[in-house]
């Protein structure tokens, strides 16, 4: 049975190294540990690429806009939504710390509510990665603001676990041992 993984993030120079593309960053270093290589496919109005029966996938759209690009991939190979895993960034964990969940709302986050919009549904998991919170500036500042070097190097060590996790749900490990490994309290 496929699968889907999906990378959140914001398309263009501009926002590649921001919190908000956690997403993407998680799939890019995934991507490059299993010599994978994403093409464009404006059908999907994203980046995909494949390694056994998961497709990956960086919506091309904006992130309000990233469940067009889900429901599309996940209509045209008949991915049911429970076997859709979401990266995502999110202000309300500390940073580089893991949250994996098997359902939820979207805690605010509009590529989550795109998701659960065009899906119908909040049945998909879910991999949050925190970005931690800054009071100081208005959230939408702090996700599209830079990592700072401190927190880039929490970051390059969070995506080489992130890819051992996305390794695992690739070869389809049961999502409850997923959690268990890796929502480390």
């Amino acid at each position: 049975m496929l699968q889907l993984i999906v990378g959140l993030g914001n398309p263009g120079k501009k926002y590649e190294k921001s919190k908000h593309n956690v997403g993407f960053m998680c799939l890019d270093t995934y991507a490059k540990i299993s010599h994978l290589k994403f093409t464009k496919e404006g059908k999907f109005q994203a980046e995909i690429t494949q390694k056994n029966q998961t497709i990956l996938l960086k919506p091309k759209t904006f992130m309000n806009l990233s469940g067009n690009a889900v429901k599309l991939v996940a209509d045209y190979y008949k991915i049911p939504s429970e076997n859709i895993l979401i990266i995502s960034d999110d202000v309300d964990l500390p940073l580089a710390k893991i949250r994996l969940r098997e359902t939820g709302g979207s805690g605010g986050h509009n590529g989550l509510k795109s998701i659960i919009s065009q899906l119908g549904t909040e049945n998909f998991k879910r991999c949050r990665i925190g970005i931690d919170r800054d009071d100081s500036v208005e959230t939408k500042e702090h996700v599209l603001s830079l990592f700072s070097k401190a927190e880039m190097k929490a970051m390059v060590d969070l995506q080489l676990t992130t890819s051992q996790l996305i390794e695992d749900f690739v070869l389809e490990q049961s999502f409850d041992v997923l959690m268990n490994k890796y929502n480390i309290k």
